[in-house]
């Protein structure tokens, strides 16, 4: 077996500096920020699938997706004279030591919970934020949503603005499924639509009293559904009989028969 050869991240500057050259790539030669822009959100989410579905190289596969999109934006930035490759160490570096107080200052942090409490308060010193408000409307607005309520909600409750236990979050959310019933009634869509975000961020406020990701317990729902729905129609077509054709009674016993496998 033929020993695998080895690359170095100057390599990788290298290849991506001569596919955006002038005699390079058509296709990478014609890429800007804006355009390549979603590739970095997917090729992260493609990392956290391999993490969890697949092997240990399918994940360093896919973590050098994600290289790749960082090294390309800093590519085209250096060619517009924006920034580089070293701006990008070097912000990333300088951020690590001046929110690490406690290792590379002066702070003290001797628990997991103590050191999010000194990253934090580095974080609003260096970006100037003198309320809890600034610190809210920090919060990415390109998050996925579920994931943007539980850091906003995380950010009120360190002020005590919070519910004293899972219970009355659970109460919250009861009381907002009960609004959204109403709204229903009313056949009014946009105070349906008022109330369903109304619920969908209390059921977040539940999640976070369990400590439970919210974001993955919907990804997990939702491939529960898929893995369903693919019973039921797998047991249709071995009955000799198409989805569309079959009553929806005759989809939910199979449905039953699903959920008890």
């Amino acid at each position: 077996m033929s020993e695998k050869k080895t690359y170095t991240f100057e390599d990788l500057l290298a290849v991506i500096e001569k596919l955006r050259g002038e005699n390079g790539c058509p296709w990478d030669r014609v890429q800007t920020h804006d355009s390549v822009k979603m590739n970095l959100v997917e090729e992260a989410y493609e990392a956290i699938d391999a993490l969890e579905n697949g092997s240990k190289d399918q994940f360093a596969d896919e973590l050098g997706d994600v290289l790749l999109q960082v090294v390309f934006h800093a590519q085209i930035g250096k060619e517009e004279g924006t920034f580089s490759i070293d701006d990008v160490l070097y912000h990333v570096c300088d951020k690590m030591i001046s929110r690490h107080s406690h290792i590379f200052g002066t702070d003290t942090a001797e628990t997991p919970d103590e050191v999010l409490a000194t990253w934090e308060k580095n974080k609003q010193k260096e970006k100037g934020q003198k309320s809890y408000t600034e610190s809210m409307k920090s919060v990415c607005r390109y998050l996925p949503a579920l994931i943007r309520a539980e850091k906003v909600q995380s950010k009120a409750a360190k002020v005590g603005f919070d519910w004293e236990d899972a219970n009355g979050a659970i109460s919250k959310l009861s009381e907002e499924i009960t609004e959204l019933q109403e709204a229903a009634k009313e056949h009014d869509k946009e105070h349906v639509f008022e109330e369903l975000g109304d619920v969908l961020f209390s059921a977040v406020n539940v999640a976070r009293f369990y400590d439970c990701s919210a974001e993955e317990a919907l990804s997990k729902a939702i491939q529960k559904f898929i893995d369903r729905f693919a019973y039921v129609e797998s047991s249709a077509n071995e009955a000799g009989k198409n989805l569309k054709d079959m009553s929806l009674s005759e989809m939910d016993a199979l449905w039953d028969e699903a959920k008890r496998k």
